[in-house]
């Protein structure tokens, strides 16, 4: 099998993997609802499907790369902003093939690029799934509310240029402030973002649940006064079967501000 992941790398695979270890969230919900019995071990943070029962492996953006080499699985899948560079050229250097995907900046590159490792490396049919996904997500409603969405506090971090999130929300109506900033994710002091709101320049502010777990205490008391939306970080940020239901919670929440506003 000649494969090669989202980076031009080659996979090295001789038939279907067996055993995997997912550094990505998103990606183990995804291999979980497509094929369940495959994953051996997944990061502290994959928390979909809930009832997941197998090795832990640490975060992210430090996995404990022993842990993976211990369990000597056929594949690891990694992400290209998710996880760090060094640890995914130890595990091919001790002979582990890693699929890395690139981290998608629209739905449509999320969708095609889970088909494609889906289909070429599990050799998996379509699953019901993505094609769900991929008809939910195809239109792109006018915009309604231009929105402020940060991502981090200490220091403040917010959705820049091409985003997967900033598309979704693109997607819904929502315009993103930052949509044309140089960074993927600027990260400006509270005074500029409290004028974009001061200016007019944006109207709604969403606030993810993760990473930072804003609340309606955390992240709303920076900005008294203005609109605001609560939303599921995993519903903005997560690309995989989530995507599905992820399209009507996030209209019915962005509905309920921009309706009243």
């Amino acid at each position: 099998m000649r494969l090669f992941d989202d980076l031009g790398e080659q996979v090295p695979l001789r038939r279907p993997p067996s055993s995997v270890v997912s550094l990505v969230p998103s990606l183990t919900e995804s291999v979980a609802a497509s094929d369940p019995g495959l994953l051996v071990g997944v990061t502290d943070y994959c928390t979909h499907p809930p009832d997941l029962d197998v090795e832990r492996v640490g975060g992210s953006k430090y996995p404990k790369v022993d842990a993976v080499l211990r369990l000597r699985p056929d594949l690891v899948l990694a992400n290209s902003e998710e996880n760090r560079q060094e640890d995914v050229e130890r595990l091919r250097a001790d002979g582990i093939a890693v699929w890395v995907m690139r981290a998608p900046e629209t739905v449509p590159d999320a969708l095609a690029s889970l088909r494609r490792m889906l289909t070429q490396a599990f050799e998996l049919a379509e699953p019901e799934w993505l094609c769900t996904a991929e008809d939910i997500w195809s239109a792109t409603r006018p915009e309604r509310v231009r929105a402020l969405v940060p991502v981090w506090r200490k220091p403040w971090v917010v959705l820049g240029r091409g985003t997967f999130a900033g598309d979704v929300l693109h997607r819904l109506g929502v315009g993103n402030v930052y949509a044309d900033h140089a960074d993927r994710y600027p990260r400006p002091k509270l005074d500029e973002l409290s004028a974009q709101f001061a200016a007019g320049a944006a109207d709604l502010l969403v606030l993810p649940d993760e990473p930072w777990e804003f609340t309606s205490s955390d992240g709303r008391d920076a900005f008294p006064g203005v609109p605001y939306v609560l939303v599921s970080g995993r519903y903005l940020t997560w690309y995989g079967p989530s995507l599905v239901d992820a399209h009507r919670e996030l209209t019915a929440a962005i509905a309920t501000v921009a309706d009243a506003g």
